[in-house]
């Protein structure tokens, strides 16, 4: 055997320690799938205790929660990331039907009974954050907290369409992604494109090319409000957890007045923190910031 010097082994030791504290976020999740009725959903998953189940949005997988993932696993959960139907290594089920929000839902209920528990906490991101809305209020007995980035209310977000033409017009693109032709156009290349970080681009761009572009579009085609806009006067129903909302204010997508009045639509208490300068993807613009608020807002019952 091959003597190392000492000094090689502190070497090599540091440098561990240097690549777990920067987030190698890949080096130390399991994967694993659930099957959603025949369809499997891909989820990546860290660390032991109370559930986490994550949700992505538009363009994106998994990966988007890297700087979350960790410092949660650390702090004592399990953080269960997936890659939604029709992205990364999730089945790819064919037509639009087939991205129902109710199937979505679903999607996030077999993950949490695929690792054995009958509940979780859910965290969603743009189209995540939708279907984590969603899964509070149609299977609030399975949702123990609910976290949201960047993805109002939808009661918000639909009088926000009906009423405020800053927001009709920033909602083209989901009016053009809705078009029938729509992800001919698309590219893992282009879809990429807001990624800042070089090394991390060229994950996305792998994922994106193992991913469905129709798909993708089929969010929008079968759950984005279609015009003519009109207001949701359906019977309100509240939340039932804890809620806890992060608002990048710098997202042209989502506007920021659609947070407005969200707290009429909670049954347990809301959270909202808003970030200046930080765009649509908050969990990557100010990761520090958004990971130290969501992890002192899940403590803070074990503040005494």
């Amino acid at each position: 055997m091959k003597h190392v010097p000492s000094a090689t082994l502190l070497t090599l030791s540091l440098a561990g320690a240097l690549l777990a504290a920067s987030g190698d976020i890949e080096s130390r999740v399991k994967h694993g799938y659930a099957d959603s009725n025949g369809v499997k959903i891909h989820y990546a998953t860290v660390g032991s205790g109370p559930l986490v189940v994550m949700i992505h949005g538009f363009p994106d997988y998994w990966y988007t929660f890297r700087e979350q993932m960790g410092p949660l696993a650390d702090a004592g959960f399990q953080a269960v990331a997936i890659d939604q139907r029709g992205y990364n290594l999730s089945d790819k089920p064919k037509g639009v039907e087939n991205y129902d929000m109710k199937l979505l839902v679903g999607d996030v209920v077999s993950v949490i009974k695929s690792l054995g528990r009958d509940k979780a906490i859910i965290l969603g991101h743009d189209w995540g954050g939708a279907v984590a809305w969603q899964v509070a209020l149609n299977v609030p007995q399975m949702v123990e907290k609910l976290i949201i980035f960047n993805l109002p209310h939808p009661r918000g977000l639909n009088r926000e369409l009906v009423n405020n033409p800053a927001q009709q017009k920033n909602s083209q693109y989901a009016r053009n992604f809705q078009k029938e032709d729509s992800h001919l156009k698309l590219t893992a290349e282009g879809l990429s494109g807001w990624v800042k970080d070089p090394a991390a681009k060229a994950k996305y761009v792998e994922a994106f090319k193992k991913s469905d572009m129709d798909a993708m579009m089929n969010f929008y085609r079968r759950n984005y409000p279609k015009e003519p806009y009109t207001l949701d006067e359906s019977p309100v129903v509240k939340t039932q957890m804890p809620v806890l909302m992060i608002h990048g204010l710098n997202d042209t997508a989502l506007l920021a007045g659609a947070l407005n009045n969200t707290w009429e639509w909670m049954g347990k208490d809301l959270t909202l923190v808003t970030i200046p300068g930080a765009s649509h993807f908050v969990q990557q613009d100010a990761a520090d910031l958004v990971t130290k608020s969501v992890l002192m807002w899940l403590k803070r019952d074990s503040i005494k």
